[in-house]
C-alpha cells in the first residue's frame, strides 16, 4: 500500500537546499500514486495521506518516512480498515467496515496478515470467530459460527470459514472482549450441507437452531393458503427469523415448466432459483429450514434478504419489516410482476393476480 519505491514525477511545495521535499508538498509518482502531507528534508514527517491509482487511499501520522500509529486505509468501493502500524506495516489491533459503514472485521494484524484470535461478520450480521491461521484463514476445530442474534452458536471445526463438525453452543460471556461458548454435549452434528439441483439436504429433517426459536408452521389465518409461518416470540423490525434453503435450478427451468411447480420457488441471483419442491413441502418430509412456508401479502411484515448460511450457504431470509408479536403469522411480497407479458419479474399465477385486484378494491374503496 506504499509508495516509496516509485520515481517520483512531480514535487509541487517547498524543497530544501537539496532540492528535497521540506514542509508540506504534493509528491506524483510514476505509478500515478499521489501523496499529500508534511516532509523533512525528503522524509514524510507528520500527518500524510496517498491516494492510489485505483481510488484507493492511505492516511496517517509519518515519522521518518513510515506510517506510525493508527492508520486509515479506505478502499475504492468506499470500505475502510483502520488499523495499528508500526515501520509502515500493519501490526496490532484493526477494524474493517465495508462501503455501508458495516463492521466486516475485528481482530489484530501482524506484518500485514490477520493474526491471532479474530471476528469476521457477515452484512446479514452473522459472524465467525475463532484464530486464524498463517494465512489469515479461519480454520482450526475451535471456530464458532454465531447467528444473528449474538448467542445462539455452532462450535467445532472449521476450514477457511467453512463449517466442517460442529455443535450448538451459546455465546455466554465476553470476558476481556475474549468470547466464552457453552458447547451442549447431547447437540446433534452440524455440518456443511449445500443443496444442488437435486439433493435439498443430506439431512432433511434436522431443525436450524436459531429458526427453531424464532417461528412454528401452522394452518395458516390467510384463506384457501394452506400451512403459514408464525412468530414464537415478540420482536422488533430488522430480525431475522428464517432461512429458505431449497434445491438451486435456473430462471429457464423455472419459466418454462408447468406454473403449478412453481408455488415455493425465490430467486436468489441472476443465475439461480431456490425451489423446494414436493414432497418436501410437507413438514414431515422436509423441516431444515422454514421460509419456504411464509405466505404472501401485499402488506407484508417481513421481507426477503440475503443470507450466508453455515450449513446452507447463500440462501434467502425472511426478516422483518416492523415489530412482530407472538404467534403473529409473517408475511412477505412474493414480488410477481403485475403485468402481463411477466417481463420485469416472475409473471403472477391467477391466485395472485385474483388477491391483487381484491387488494386495489380494497384499496379503492378505502379511499374514498
Amino acid at each position: 500500500m506504499d509508495s516509496d519505491d516509485d520515481m517520483e514525477e512531480v514535487v509541487e511545495g517547498p524543497l530544501d537546499e537539496d532540492d528535497q521535499p521540506h514542509g508540506f508538498c504534493t509528491v506524483t509518482f510514476s505509478s500515478s500514486d499521489r501523496f499529500e502531507g508534511h516532509f523533512t528534508h525528503g522524509e514524510k514527517n507528520g500527518k500524510g495521506k496517498f491516494f492510489f491509482f485505483d481510488g484507493s487511499t492511505l492516511e496517517g501520522f509519518y515519522v521518518d518516512d513510515a506510517l506510525q500509529g493508527q492508520g486509515v486505509y479506505s478502499y475504492e468501493d468506499g470500505g475502510v480498515l483502520r488499523g495499528t502500524y508500526m515501520d509502515g506495516d500493519l501490526n496490532g489491533p484493526a477494524q474493517e467496515f465495508d462501503s455501508e459503514g458495516r463492521l466486516m472485521f475485528e481482530g489484530q494484524y501482524k506484518d500485514n496478515s490477520r493474526y491471532g484470535e479474530c471476528w469476521i461478520y457477515y452484512p446479514d450480521r452473522g459472524s465467525v470467530f475463532g484464530q486464524v491461521n498463517e494465512d489469515g484463514e479461519m480454520t482450526g476445530k475451535a471456530v464458532a459460527y454465531v447467528y444473528p442474534d449474538g448467542q445462539t452458536a455452532l462450535y467445532g471445526s472449521f476450514v477457511e470459514g467453512e463449517l466442517i463438525e460442529a455443535r450448538l453452543a451459546a455465546l455466554v460471556s465476553m470476558e476481556t472482549t475474549r468470547p466464552h461458548f457453552d458447547v451442549s454435549s447431547d447437540s446433534p452434528v452440524y455440518s456443511y450441507d449445500k443443496s444442488t439441483s437435486t439433493c435439498i439436504a443430506t439431512h432433511t429433517l434436522l431443525p436450524d437452531p436459531y429458526e427453531s426459536k424464532r417461528v412454528f408452521v401452522a394452518d395458516s389465518l390467510i384463506s384457501g393458503a394452506g400451512e403459514g409461518l408464525f412468530a414464537k416470540m415478540d420482536v422488533e423490525a430488522n430480525v431475522v427469523m428464517a432461512f429458505y434453503n431449497g434445491v438451486r435450478i435456473t430462471h429457464s427451468e423455472v419459466d418454462t415448466r408447468d406454473w403449478s411447480l412453481n408455488g415455493n420457488t425465490i430467486s436468489l441471483d441472476e443465475d439461480t432459483v431456490i425451489d423446494v419442491p414436493q414432497p418436501f413441502h410437507q413438514m414431515d418430509r422436509y423441516c431444515a429450514s422454514l421460509g419456504h412456508k411464509a405466505n404472501h401479502s401485499f402488506t407484508p411484515n417481513c421481507k426477503y434478504d440475503p443470507f450466508v448460511h453455515p450449513r446452507f450457504g447463500p440462501i434467502k431470509c425472511v426478516r422483518t419489516l416492523q415489530a412482530v408479536q407472538r404467534d403473529e403469522e409473517l408475511t412477505v411480497a412474493y414480488g410477481y410482476d403485475h403485468e402481463p407479458s411477466g417481463k420485469s419479474g416472475p409473471e403472477a399465477p391467477d391466485w395472485y393476480k385474483q388477491e391483487l385486484q381484491a387488494f386495489q378494491q380494497r384499496q379503492a374503496t378505502n379511499g374514498q
